[in-house]
């Protein structure tokens, strides 16, 4: 696959964090101009990347709910009111640009709402059943299927991608079910607009093949494994053969997104808590250190552990404590500012450690001289854990600052569900 690739990821995706922001839910007023005065303590955090969910206009007919999905979109190349204006949208570029941070935003070329301005436009751009009908090959019922055997629904769809490079300089993409839209689509699309400017493309599939194209890929497969061995379905063994089958056999010089939220899973199936239980903050651990893109969802810092709707208003219900900010804050930094932590780059290692522990995962992260070990104790119990790290020396917790001087192999006993992350000290 390696030799097929002719992109390479612009240099800051392989550092940076994905927050995904829920524009809708996030404020009372669910506004630009309200989310914008967010931006601080965002950054504060140490958030770079935003991911906006899709900030165009929702189809009217078949909406379900009382707002509708942002994935039933009527123009490409206009700003849903319910967020404010295109001056509004500008005036949070400004602040958000101000504050050093990246804008992508969540491109759905699969589909459409039904009264997208192109249906009496260009009905030959949609797919049709034997009777002649707009249809959803999944039974969405608020979206009809584009036809991408159309050479002109091609032209304007990147011609719309344009658009949003051009006149709002964003930053990158991220493409909703991007392994339903022919791969060749998405190759012509990201070396017109690269031509532009580098952005980052992340595509929502679990779909190999589609890093040709696409800088980083969701896991879903890791998604689920990890929720059926929180609820019992599977074991810690089956974990560490599935993380030998990524280290093995995933692509390099790209990376996978992992979660423990996003939108879709808050709405659909549940919070982190509900689908990991105390495993939650072990497997966002994990997110920012293995070899990938981790992915904060909106109010995930709080935490939120509500499930948020997703056709009407419904707000993050913020307190004004946010409880694990500061356990976001340490990962992101780690992963800004670590050698070991750059994803998608072969200069990094990753080896499992303590194989045989049906309790603990643990791993450690290198890159020449710089390493970093973590250890993650997936029972309710108290346990050990003993390996033998490549590299000796002396290393900080992340969390507590406790120092430790690894020699030869060493033991380490871990909380229920505890976690700690091991920074050599260069």
């Amino acid at each position: 696959m390696d030799c097929m690739r002719r992109f390479q990821p612009v240099p800051w995706s392989q550092r940076t964090v994905l927050y995904e922001v829920n524009i809708r839910q996030y404020t009372r007023e669910g506004t630009f101009a309200a989310f914008e005065r967010e931006l601080p303590r965002l950054a504060e955090m140490g958030v770079e990347t935003l991911w906006l969910m899709p900030i165009f206009p929702i189809s009217l007919e078949k909406r379900q709910g009382s707002l509708g999905s942002y994935y039933a979109i009527s123009d490409y190349k206009a700003i849903n009111p319910e967020f404010g204006t295109v001056s509004d949208f500008k005036s949070f570029l400004r602040t958000a640009w101000s504050l050093n941070f990246k804008i992508i935003l969540d491109w759905v070329a699969n589909h459409t709402g039904y009264d997208h301005v192109w249906v009496k436009e260009h009905p030959e751009f949609y797919k049709r059943n034997e009777k002649e009908e707009f249809y959803d090959q999944h039974g969405w019922t608020d979206v009809i299927d584009l036809n991408y055997y159309d050479a002109a629904l091609r032209r304007e769809m990147i011609a719309c991608m344009r658009y949003w490079v051009e006149e709002f300089n964003i930053d990158g993409f991220r493409c909703d079910m991007a392994h339903l839209v022919p791969r060749d689509f998405w190759r012509d699309a990201r070396t017109e607009l690269d031509a532009i400017k580098p952005l980052f493309w992340l595509a929502e599939s679990n779909d190999w093949n589609y890093l040709e194209v696409f800088d980083a890929c969701y896991s879903w497969d890791w998604m689920h494994l990890t929720e059926a061995f929180s609820k019992g379905k599977k074991s810690l063994k089956d974990v560490k053969n599935h993380l030998q089958h990524l280290l093995k056999d995933f692509p390099s010089g790209v990376s996978q997104l992992f979660f423990t939220s996003n939108h879709d899973e808050n709405s659909w199936n549940g919070t982190e808590f509900e689908k990991y239980g105390n495993n939650a903050l072990n497997l966002a651990v994990f997110s920012f250190t293995w070899n990938g893109m981790p992915l904060i969802y909106s109010g995930q810092e709080l935490p939120n552990k509500k499930r948020l709707k997703f056709f009407d208003k419904d707000e993050i219900p913020w307190t004004g404590k946010y409880e694990l900010e500061d356990f976001y804050k340490k990962l992101i930094q780690l992963k800004k500012t670590h050698p070991a932590l750059i994803s998608g780059k072969d200069v990094t290692i990753t080896r499992m450690l303590d194989m045989h522990n049906q309790d603990v995962l643990v791993y450690e992260r290198i890159n020449g001289s710089h390493a970093i070990v973590v250890l993650l104790n997936f029972s309710s119990h108290q346990a050990v854990a003993d390996f033998d790290p490549e590299f000796q020396g002396d290393y900080q917790e992340l969390f507590s600052g406790k120092k430790m001087q690894i020699a030869n192999t060493f033991s380490v006993t871990l909380p229920p569900n505890g976690y700690m992350v091991l920074v050599k000290k260069s």
